[in-house]
């Protein structure tokens, strides 16, 4: 198998600061979790934002502070979120592409998200992607039902997304498809020819997915975003969460990427290719 892929999503849209003192709120944490999660296994950072008191923002100036705090300590590969928090329009969420991270999230569809509803109809879809190609920033796809993927494949058709890209299947969100081992071997079954895939398991069903992913040859996706627990009623500092799917994989005999190694597996540029974070007057 190829060596492990993980994805760690340290602080998400949903979870508040009094729900776990490991959040890392501000730029600064996000550039220590960062160190601490690389040097625990991690090849990718997720990155949504918040302000200093814990409320969500996508602000092009708290992302460019955290994209540099994140640059600062690792060489991790830098994934902005698009989704953003709901309720955010689309110029927000479309806005932190200006600061051209190496990737960034397309949900590829709409989905029931607990009482709320997560908006991704196809304007706001094409948007994104438009401004992702003007960027030079690889989408990953966010897979929430397996209607998303036949989506994904209406923007292939249209010329809109290049195929095949890096599929992230997110199961276990109320509103959406259920974390089972039998969901994502279906899905993995009918994903375009070639794409690579991880999965995050929401809340319980982190471990679990984990687990199924490594065995089937897929990458994981980890993080208090997505997961507050190390076990019932212990919270779990992110770099703890890292550690444990990289040592289940390493003694079931699957090496770990490193970020570079993850760089050349998903297609993308080396690191010193770039032209360096997008400053304010830039």
């Amino acid at each position: 198998m190829d060596p492990l892929i993980i994805t760690c999503a340290p602080v998400g849209a949903e979870v508040m600061p009094d729900q776990t003192p490991y959040l890392p709120v501000t730029p600064a944490a996000l550039g220590e979790t960062a160190a601490a999660v690389r040097a625990a296994g991690a090849s990718i950072v997720h990155v949504h934002c918040r302000n200093d008191d814990g409320s969500n923002t996508h602000a092009v100036a708290r992302f460019r502070e955290a994209y540099q705090a994140i640059r600062a300590t690792s060489d991790l590969i830098v994934q902005f979120s698009t989704g953003g928090a709901i309720g955010m329009n689309a110029q927000e969420r479309a806005a932190v592409l200006e600061l051209r991270p190496e990737m960034a999230s397309l949900t590829c569809g709409t989905v029931n998200f607990g009482d709320d509803v997560f908006v991704n109809d196809f304007p706001l879809m094409r948007m994104l992607l438009e401004s992702m190609h003007r960027y030079g920033v690889r989408p990953e796809l966010e897979i929430f039902d397996k209607g998303h993927l036949a989506n994904a494949r209406r923007l292939a058709r249209e010329g809109l997304l290049a195929l095949p890209q890096h599929v992230d299947f997110v199961l276990g969100v109320p509103g959406g498809l259920e974390a089972t081992a039998q969901n994502l071997c279906d899905l993995v079954d009918d994903l375009p020819p070639d794409c690579t895939w991880s999965v995050a398991g929401i809340g319980r069903a982190q471990l679990p997915m984990a687990m199924v992913a490594i065995a089937m040859g897929g990458h994981v996706r980890v993080g208090l975003e997505d997961n507050i627990y190390y076990t019932k009623g212990r919270l779990a500092r992110n770099e703890e969460l890292v550690e444990r799917v990289a040592r289940i994989a390493r003694e079931s005999g699957r090496a770990i990427a490193q970020p570079d190694e993850a760089r050349t597996m998903l297609g993308l540029q080396p690191r010193d290719a770039g032209a360096g974070i997008p400053t304010a007057s830039s």
